[in-house]
This record gives C-alpha cells, structure tokens and sequence, in this order.
C-alpha cells in the first residue's frame, strides 16, 4: 500500500510558460458537425427565401403575410395557395431589405402552391429543387421562412415521415406530403424546407394547431411538376382516376415474383366510389407500380404522368394485388377545379 501524500503547490513555482497557456479556441472547431450543416445551408438558401405580403383590394389594409422562394434568378418565386390566392397586390422583401412588387403566375389550390413573378426586370439568388423522393425518414432539414413577423428564421429538425396524405382547401388530398418536426408558425407557410445538400426538397404548408413537431411540406417533385404547368399554362389541367395514393415499399419476395427493378409503388388509400378507377375494378390497397409502362414508385409520379394530354385517352394500369400482378384499363377523365 502507499501513503496518500498531498502535493501542495510551492509558492516559487514558476507559472506556466505562455507557449503552454490555452490558446483562443478556433471559431471552425467550435462548430460541430450538424452545426456546421444547418449554418452552410442557411448561408446558400436564405438569400433567397423572401417575405410575402398580400393586399386582396387595392385600398386596403393588408391581408396578410407568408414566406417564398425564389427559384429563378429573374424572380419567379414559389409560394402556398393559400398565401397568394385572390390577391390583388403582391409585394416581396428580400433579406437585403429591397421590396419588390410582383403578379401572381398562377395558383394551384389542389396542391396549395402557387407562382409569383417580380414586375422589374432583376437577377436575384435563387435556390434549386432536389429530388425529393431521395428523402429518408431521420433526415436532416433546415426550414427558412418568416413566422409570425419575425424575417429570416431559421428552425432545423428531421423527416418524420414520407408519403403522408393532406387535404386541401379544395377537399382533395396532396399526396405525397413530407412530415417534418423542424418548428413551423404561421408565416413560415411557403417558405422553403431545404436538405443538408441545400436543396430545397419541400414548400413549408401546413401546421396542425395545438400540436407540436407535427408539420407539413409538399414535396418537392410535386412542386417541380407544377411548376412547370404553371409557367406554361398559368393553370395545372390535370387527368383524374379518383384516388388516393402513398408511397410505400415492395417486398422484396413480391418485387422478385413480379420481376420488377423498382423498390417501391403508389398503394391506393381511397378509391372514390363511381370514379374511372373505382369503374375499372382498382381497388384499395392495391400497389401500382406501372402506368402505360412507365414505372410508379410512389403518388408524385402519378401526378407527375396524369397530365392534361391523358385526359379522354385509355391507359393501361399495371398493380400488385395480394402481391401478383394486374393489369386494368381506364380512361382519365378531367378534374374539375373545386
């Protein structure tokens, strides 16, 4: 055994030699990792992300205030629905503090998004659409946007889930939708949810009232899609079947049985009683994995496909029921806008 022995400091100890004093730490090494990926995304995406205020008469107060993204440097912004639609006057602050009017494009309630576009001839920054179906649950996401006045917030969280179902203000389910619990508010609405890879990968929707970490975004394939329909034709004119529909994953027995390449399909949730697909015996829970030959792996690719030019015409509808393939004809008909 050894005796404790108490070490007591002599009062003519030199002091440490400065060489060995603790040096500043370094800014960069205080940043841990997801520190250093949410401040990246932010430092590429926020400059683009702009405040909305909408005026429904031209001599009234303020109706309103939301968020967008500008996806074009020329100003084209990407907003919700239901932040724009019906306005009569549209002004965008920019995180530099520059306002700018601008018209709205064109407004999809069914998806609740919408397209504005600045008057003045302008080159802003503007953030780029990924792919959202590259998500994962658990991923990382950063949500920018103006919540409740307050410009520029930054909130960060994760997927919660993929392949939720929303109903808009027009009674029709947005398939497709991603769940996230990074914090949103009202005001946050359209503002963009951004991947670690700054991407944006979803349009901030939708917040469920006395719940927390329970919100929403409209994924960002669906959002490519209309998009494009907008700037071509001011208005989605879609095909409709009547479903329902989420992503959700093959088996891997049922993907070797069937000979499929794909890992996932478009399983119908609701088959609306009297609809094409309802007539031509689709049924719930059936997984569709296939339309005029072109692969479905989840409800955005059927958006994607049932575009206006398949309205009238049969298309052949492959599925899995009970894990073997079928095969069902139907003609889309046109949808009206609620």
């Amino acid at each position: 055994m050894f005796d404790s022995v108490d070490f007591v400091l002599d009062e003519h100890t030199e002091p440490l030699a400065p060489s060995l004093a603790a040096a500043p730490p370094d800014e960069a090494v205080l940043l841990d990792a997801y520190s250093k990926a949410i401040t990246e995304v932010v430092d590429r995406v926020g400059p683009a992300v702009v405040r909305i205020d909408v005026w429904h008469r031209a001599n009234a107060a303020r109706a309103g205030s939301g968020s967008g993204v500008i996806v074009a440097p020329d100003g084209l912004v990407l907003t919700n629905s239901h932040v724009v639609g019906g306005a009569a006057r549209v002004e965008l602050m920019t995180t530099e503090g520059r306002s700018l009017t601008a018209r709205v494009v064109g407004d999809d309630p069914d998806t609740d998004l919408a397209l504005v576009r600045v008057d003045a001839p302008v080159t802003l920054p503007a953030a780029a659409l990924g792919d959202s179906k590259r998500l994962r649950r658990g991923q990382l996401v950063v949500a920018i946007g103006n919540p409740l006045g307050f410009e520029s917030t930054v909130t960060a969280g994760v997927v919660s889930a993929l392949g939720r179902s929303l109903r808009a203000r027009t009674g029709r389910l947005i398939d497709d939708v991603i769940q996230t619990d990074a914090a949103l508010n009202p005001g946050n609405s359209g503002g963009p949810l951004v991947s670690s890879r700054g991407e944006v990968i979803g349009v901030n929707t939708a917040i469920i009232q006395g719940a927390q970490g329970i919100c929403f975004a409209v994924a960002a394939n669906t959002a490519n899609f209309v998009l494009g329909e907008l700037v071509r034709h001011g208005r989605v004119r879609r095909a409709y079947i009547g479903i329902s529909a989420q992503q959700t994953t093959i088996p891997r027995r049922m993907q070797l049985a069937a000979g499929l390449t794909q890992g996932s399909a478009a399983t119908i949730s609701t088959s609306e009683p009297g609809s094409p697909a309802n007539r031509a015996g689709l049924l719930t829970g059936d997984m569709i994995v296939s339309l005029d030959g072109a692969p479905i792996t989840g409800a955005d690719d059927l958006i994607r496909l049932l575009t206006g030019e398949r309205i009238g015409k049969p298309v052949e509808i492959g599925v899995l029921r009970l894990g073997k393939p079928r095969a069902f004809s139907l003609v889309p008909e046109e949808r009206k806008r609620a």
